[in-house]
């Protein structure tokens, strides 16, 4: 099979692998594609599982097998799969896709030429990962390329959790989220083999969760949540007020309320799992395999003059060139990035991803209250993909728009309490907004009665606050797959 280049997108707030294999080259051309996003958690042992994904050419027939798209002849493409259907729009049509710490670079060139089989724009979690699966599952080399260094963007900024208690086991991507789960048991697993201890290199804990509700309605909700994943296949319980207070004592639901305790769920410390992964490639450094380029936004893509093909990107410093692949994984900048990528060319693409700031306290070294779980309220899950919900739980901030604060707590693994979380469109902003920390802390208070014999102006100096802008879609379903419309992207490479 002839090895040209693809262009792939990845975006998603969490881990995800993605491997592709053509089957056929017909008409309608027929791909596998093994997509794993690391969400959640659960006991369950899961198959590996392919999803199939079918392609087809809605528009007048074309001479050839790649979907190529000129300015006067538009096909639309669709792409039909059991749990990825973002969409995308492409010259007006709608595509359905498939549904801080500071390091230098392994290569430090000012200004240079390297040539790798695939080339990843992003270096968070997700695509320091497809770099790592590359690395120990192929002989590929690999380039990760970012505006700034890991850990700058929402992973750096996330409280960790990897959780099943808040998913739908009848959603779309239920069952990616139970391989994700399995991924990071394996994961963990491996980490340990080496003789490592995951909770001192990834800030592993296998704390379980706690999803609560504090009125009559909300416990009826988490009793029939506790039966659903109990049918999937998950180790759930339903705890009333008295059995939750066992568990938790400084937590407070009301004689009403009661939780869904998953034991089986875990968190991490991103920023730690993060530094593992980022070593573990880089030991493919010496074999020529893997090379870091920090600080060096990519400014457009390379393609080629004669065929239209995608031959790698250009960077502020670099020119890297990629023999198999460029796979964009830049969270909520995938959107404009690809936008700005494609400015030049007969591709007209929207990736609708968007930036949902979001806000977390943490109190270091805190003594004042000890937490043994996880911890979530219902609101988080109602908010999670209704920006228009009116509830006590939202707030009315400037120029009309409404922010959402749910509680979320938990302890890290030197004692630190993380506290959340907000959510809010502000598109790109990033700054610190005292008033939403005292939402949070007020929110944190109904739960915890003990918060309030305390004040927040007396952690200023143990206080750190995170934000990040994480990748959110209307449909809260991750964009993985090829890009549509690519000349000879969709159909002849692997990646």
């Amino acid at each position: 099979m002839k090895s040209s280049q693809a262009c792939l997108l990845a975006t998603y707030a969490t881990l995800a692998l993605f491997t592709r294999r053509v089957v056929s080259r017909n008409s309608q051309h027929r791909f596998l594609f093994q997509a794993t996003v690391s969400v959640s958690t659960s006991n369950r042992k899961l198959e590996p599982k392919m999803a199939s994904v079918t392609l087809r050419i809605q528009s007048p027939p074309l001479n050839h097998d790649a979907v190529s798209l000129s300015r006067n002849h538009f096909p639309v493409v669709t792409f039909k799969t059991t749990f990825l259907g973002s969409s995308l729009t492409a010259n007006g049509k709608q595509l359905s896709l498939p549904k801080t710490f500071r390091t230098q670079p392994v290569i430090t060139a000012s200004s240079s030429t390297h040539t790798f089989d695939v080339v990843i724009i992003g270096a968070g979690i997700i695509g320091l990962t497809i770099a790592r699966q590359f690395l120990i599952g192929s002989d590929l080399s690999v380039a990760v390329v970012d505006k700034d260094v890991p850990c700058s963007g929402a992973t750096g900024a996330g409280q960790g959790y990897l959780w099943m208690v808040h998913k739908e086991p009848e959603s779309d991507t239920w069952d990616l989220a139970m391989r994700g789960h399995k991924l990071w048991l394996m994961f963990a697993e491996k980490v340990r083999a080496q003789g490592l201890d995951p909770l001192q290199e990834l800030g592993w804990k296998q704390t379980g969760s706690l999803l609560v509700g504090r009125t009559a309605k909300e416990a009826a909700t988490l009793k029939k949540k506790v039966k659903k994943l109990s049918e999937a296949g998950l180790r759930a319980e339903y705890l009333t007020s008295d059995a939750l207070r066992l568990k938790e004592p400084e937590l407070d639901v009301g004689k009403d309320g009661g939780a869904a305790f998953l034991p089986g769920d875990c968190q991490l410390d991103a920023q730690r799992a993060v530094a593992f992964i980022q070593k573990e490639n880089r030991h493919f450094s010496s074999k020529g395999r893997y090379a870091e380029f920090f600080h060096d936004p990519v400014t457009s893509l390379l393609r080629s003059d004669s065929s239209s093909e995608v031959e790698g990107v250009r960077t502020s410093k670099n020119t890297l060139y990629s023999k198999k692949a460029v796979i964009v994984a830049a969270g909520c900048w995938s959107g404009s990035l690809v936008h700005d990528l494609f400015r030049e060319s007969d591709i007209l693409l929207n990736v609708p991803v968007k930036p949902r700031k979001g806000h977390l306290v943490v109190l270091e070294n805190f003594s004042s209250l000890k937490l043994n779980h996880g911890l979530m309220e219902m609101g988080y899950v109602d908010h999670l993909h209704d920006t228009d919900r009116k509830s006590s739980r939202s707030v009315k901030v400037e120029e009309g728009q409404t922010l959402s604060v749910s509680m979320t707590a938990t302890m890290d693994t030197v004692g630190n309490l993380v506290l959340g979380s907000s959510r809010q469109f502000t598109g790109y902003s990033t700054q610190v907004d005292e008033s939403i920390i005292n939402h949070i802390w007020k929110r944190a208070e109904e739960f915890f009665p003990k918060l309030k014999e305390l004040s927040l102006e007396d952690f200023t100096l143990d206080r750190k606050v995170r934000i990040g802008l994480r990748p959110y879609m209307l449909d809260g379903k991750p964009v993985i797959g090829p890009v549509p419309a690519f000349d000879e992207c969709d159909h002849r490479n692997w990646a």
